[in-house]
């Protein structure tokens, strides 16, 4: 899919945001354009002076976006530090910039991290090593969910999923995907209502949720970074792609974790978490709520985002009737 999102630039412009970033005397030695992401435009450039950077440039301001993707730019930048701080492998915010005069929108250079895509080499690595693999990223989101944010839900400007409560961020956040489904016409099983209702129903079960933990929230094998070790197993590298992220329940971050897996395999991450001794998630009837609700959410974005990616023709329509069969078994889960 060619996204509407993607702000591309000219060498020139490439040389500007160097100089603004490093001094008038730094030089791009070889550039290019990773293509994998389907959000913001991504390179990868080497300096002459050796460095090894990713330069990612948010889409250019006015796009008809989802109503939550405001500034997400921003909340990356804020992700990577706060998650580096705590000892989470992720990619150093080098230089962000938000003053939006060189290209018009936000751009951040971030440290270049070893290794491939898990989701390029899972095939290759054994069972025991796919699952030590899994198992490790369980512990870096222990790790990552001991950073507090100062309330719940999207630390975004004038966001109203800006919440005192996971409750009330939840809710507010199901609001604004379903005000974009209305918005830019999109059909959901159900309906938009019907849904509301479904997920305010169980509001209670959220109540639980008492400290707004850092979470990733899109932390599919896409985003995990790995090194094999070439005898079948892999080391865990980095967690990139950190703009979805917002401050919330721990449980969240298992739907991404395993998207479109067997849920079976929630038991062994739940200890991988539990194991690494920064909190513990047990497979409770509340936590199992939490998770249908949350899966629901994910998929209401993955329905609803086509339609501000210039996404159109009979993929699209397929996969979203695919995505359409999994909310309704979700939302069947929650009565």
């Amino acid at each position: 899919m060619e996204s509407l999102t993607k702000l591309r630039v000219t060498e020139p412009e490439l040389d500007a945001l160097v100089r603004r970033g490093f001094g008038d005397r730094a030089r791009i030695a070889r550039w290019r354009e990773l293509t994998e992401g389907h959000y913001n435009v991504a390179y990868a450039i080497r300096l002459v002076d050796g460095a090894d950077l990713i330069l990612k440039i948010a889409p250019p301001p006015g796009l008809e976006l989802l109503g939550h993707e405001v500034d997400l730019m921003r909340t990356e930048v804020e992700f990577f530090r706060r998650a580096g701080a705590a000892g989470v492998a992720v990619p150093e915010v080098v230089f962000a910039d938000t003053a939006r005069d060189l290209v018009g929108s936000d751009f951040v250079f971030l440290g270049r991290i070893n290794g491939v895509a898990l989701n390029t080499v899972s095939d290759e690595l054994s069972p025991a090593g796919l699952a030590a693999v899994r198992a490790r990223v369980a512990a870096e989101t222990a790790l990552l969910h001991t950073v507090t944010g100062p309330a719940y839900g999207y630390p975004l400007r004038d966001s109203r999923t800006w919440q005192p409560t996971w409750r009330a961020a939840y809710g507010a956040m199901v609001r604004d995907i379903l005000d974009d489904a209305r918005r830019l016409g999109t059909e959901l099983p159900l309906g938009v209502e019907r849904i509301e209702t479904l997920l305010s129903r169980h509001a209670d079960a959220l109540d639980e949720v008492d400290r707004p933990a850092l979470v990733h929230f899109d932390l599919w094998d896409g985003n995990v970074f790995v090194s094999p070790d070439g005898d079948g197993g892999a080391t865990v590298t980095g967690l990139i792609d950190g703009e979805r992220a917002f401050y919330g329940d721990p449980v969240a971050e298992f739907v991404s974790m395993t998207l479109f897996r067997d849920p079976a395999e929630l038991p062994g991450l739940f200890a991988a978490y539990t194991a690494a001794g920064h909190g513990t998630i047990e497979p409770t009837e509340a936590v199992a709520r939490r998770l249908a609700m949350y899966r629901s959410y994910l998929y209401l974005i993955m329905s609803v985002e086509g339609a501000t990616r210039g996404w159109h023709g009979p993929e699209r329509e397929e996969f979203e009737r695919w995505l359409a069969e999994l909310l309704e078994v979700q939302l069947g889960q929650l009565g």
